[in-house]
C-alpha cells in the first residue's frame, strides 16, 4: 500500500476510529488521545503519580484480508462480527481486535467504576502490524519514546500466545522473545538464447538444484541452557503426563551434557518445539522465465528465516553463502553474496549467483526479558495471568496452572519498542493457544472466540492495570 494519505485504502481506519468513539466515550473523554500518521492512536490514563515508570499495553487495529474464494467457507460472513450465543466470529475476532477491544472494555468499566489509577497506563495501538508496522508501530515508537524516555515503561504487554493443555497441564506461556526475521533471494543470472538451442543447465534448473540443496540442509538445532525454549521445557517437568524418563533427563541436563542431548532428542519429535527452538528455512516464492521456447536468462527464489534467538543475521547469512559456494564453483557462476564477492571478479564464468536480502533488512531476534524470581515484572504478569484464570472459573488453588516462559515464532509491533522497556511480553490470554502456537482460525477461514474467552480477557487485562497499579514497581 501506498503512504497514509495518499492511499485510500487506509480510510478505512477513521471510520473504524468513529465505532471507537461512540462504543468507549468515557475512555475518550478521560483519556489524552494522540494520533499518530493519522491513524496510529496513543491512549494515555494519567496517573496521580508522575515519579512512577507507565504501564504500556499495545494492540493492532489491522487484520489480514480474507481471500474472496474462501468466503464461502465461512460458517458466517468473515466480517459480519456475528455473535451465534456461544462465539463471535470474524476476521480478527482472535488477531487482535479482540486484544484492542478487550483493553478497552477494561478501561470503559474501571472509568465507569470511577477507578483513578495511582501509576500511568498508556495504550498504543498501530495500524499495520499484519504488514510489518512500518506506517503504525515504527511510527508510534519514537512518540512513545518522546513521551516518557528510553527504558521509561515499567512494562509492556502486547498480543501472544495465551494458555493450553500440554501433558495433562494447563500452561500459560508469555512471550519473553521473538525470533529473529530475515528474507534471503537468490537469483540466478545465465545467457539466454531460443529453447531449440539449450545449454546443459538452464538458469531455471541451476536455481532448482541450489533450492533441493537448501531443503536438504536444514540448520543444526540444538536446545542450549539458559535460553526461551529450554525454559520452556523445564517447566513441562511440572505436568503430570510428562514421560519419566524425559521428566528425569531434563531435570539432569542442567548440568548433564549427555541427559541434555536425549532431552532433546525427544522433545524434537515435536517439529513445532524444534522450530521454535532452531533457525528455519521455508522457500515461499519462486520466479523464472517468460516463454516456453525462450531460454530463462533469471530466476530468483525467496528464503524466508526465522533466526532463533540463540543466532543472529550475521550467522544466517554466513550460512547460506557459505552453503551454495560449491554449486556456484560446478556451475560456473560469477558469485556475490551480501554485497561481498565471494568469487574472483576477474574469473570467466557463465553467469551469476547474487544473494541479498529481499524487500527488506533483517531482523535480530527481541532481546529476551528478564524471568529470575528477581524479575518483579515477570512475577508480576504471572500472578495476573493466574489470578485471572482462576477467578474465572471460581478456583482458589495456585496451582491450577503453570506459568512458563514462551517465545513467539512471528513477529508482533514490539520490535519497534525494545528501546521503551527491558520487560517486554507477548501474552494474550487465549484459550488454546500456548507455547507459541497459532490458534485455530487465525489468519484463515472461521476465525471466532468463544465470548467466555473474550470476558476472560477483560478480566485479564482489568487484573493487570489494578496489579501493576499496586505494585512496588518503580
Amino acid at each position: 500500500m501506498g503512504p497514509v494519505g495518499t492511499d485510500p485504502r487506509w480510510e478505512k481506519f477513521g471510520a473504524f476510529h468513529d465505532y471507537l468513539l461512540k462504543a468507549f466515550p468515557l475512555v475518550h473523554a478521560s483519556l489524552e488521545v494522540t494520533k499518530v500518521n493519522t491513524y496510529g492512536l496513543i491512549y494515555v490514563w494519567k496517573g496521580t503519580s508522575s515519579s512512577l515508570k507507565p504501564l504500556l499495553l499495545a494492540a493492532h487495529q489491522d487484520v489480514v484480508p480474507v481471500e474472496e474464494t474462501t468466503i464461502d467457507q465461512w460458517q458466517y460472513p468473515p466480517f459480519s462480527g456475528h455473535f451465534d450465543g456461544e462465539r463471535v466470529w470474524g476476521r480478527g475476532s482472535q488477531d487482535d481486535k479482540s486484544g484492542l477491544i478487550g483493553i478497552m472494555s477494561a478501561m470503559e468499566n474501571m472509568l465507569e467504576n470511577k477507578f483513578q489509577p495511582t501509576r500511568t497506563v498508556v495504550l498504543a495501538s498501530g495500524f499495520d502490524e499484519e504488514t510489518s508496522g512500518l506506517h503504525g508501530a515504527q511510527m508510534l515508537a519514537p512518540v512513545l519514546l518522546e513521551m516518557f524516555g528510553e527504558n521509561g515503561y515499567a512494562m509492556l504487554v502486547d498480543e501472544g500466545s495465551g494458555y493450553g493443555e500440554q501433558f495433562g497441564r494447563v500452561i500459560a506461556t508469555p512471550g519473553i522473545s521473538e525470533k529473529g526475521y530475515l528474507d534471503v533471494m537468490i537469483n540466478v543470472a545465465s545467457p539466454g538464447g531460443h529453447s531449440s538451442l539449450p545449454p546443459h543447465h538452464t538458469s531455471i534448473g541451476i536455481l532448482a538444484d541450489m533450492l533441493v540443496n537448501i531443503e536438504r540442509n536444514p540448520f543444526e538445532v540444538h536446545l542450549e541452557r539458559g535460553s526461551p525454549t529450554y525454559k520452556i521445557a523445564q517447566c513441562l517437568v511440572h505436568t503430570p503426563d510428562l514421560p519419566a524418563s524425559l521428566r528425569r533427563d531434563i531435570i539432569r541436563a542442567e548440568h548433564n551434557e549427555l541427559a541434555l542431548r536425549r532431552a532433546e532428542q525427544e522433545l524434537f519429535k515435536n517439529p513445532m518445539f524444534k522450530n521454535l527452538v532452531g533457525t528455519t528455512q521455508a522457500i515461499d516464492l519462486i520466479h523464472g522465465g517468460v516463454k516456453v521456447n525462450a531460454l530463462p536468462e533469471q530466476a530468483w527464489a525467496v528464503v524466508n528465516h526465522r533466526i532463533s534467538t540463540q543466532s543472529s543475521v550475521t550467522a544466517t547469512k554466513g550460512r547460506d553463502t557459505e552453503l551454495l559456494i560449491s554449486l556456484a564453483s560446478q556451475f560456473n557462476l560469477s558469485y556475490t553474496a551480501f554485497g561481498a564477492r565471494i568469487t574472483d571478479a576477474d574469473a570467466p564464468a557463465f553467469g551469476t549467483l547474487t544473494l541479498s536480502e529481499a524487500y527488506t533488512h533483517g531482523l535480530e531476534p527481541a532481546p529476551v526479558s528478564p524471568t529470575g524470581h528477581d524479575a518483579v515484572p515477570y512475577q508480576l504478569l504471572s500472578g495476573t495471568i493466574r489470578a485471572a484464570y482462576n477467578s474465572h472459573r471460581g478456583l482458589s488453588d495456585d496451582d491450577s496452572l503453570i506459568i512458563s516462559p514462551g517465545i513467539m515464532s512471528g513477529n508482533t509491533d514490539t520490535r519497534y519498542y525494545w528501546k521503551l522497556t527491558e520487560h517486554i511480553f507477548r501474552y494474550g490470554h487465549t484459550d488454546g493457544a500456548s507455547g507459541g502456537t497459532i490458534i485455530s482460525g487465525v489468519h484463515t477461514v472461521n476465525e471466532a472466540i468463544k465470548i467466555s474467552n473474550f470476558v476472560e480477557m477483560i478480566r485479564f487485562f482489568t487484573t493487570l492495570i489494578l496489579n501493576v497499579d499496586e505494585s512496588e514497581l518503580p
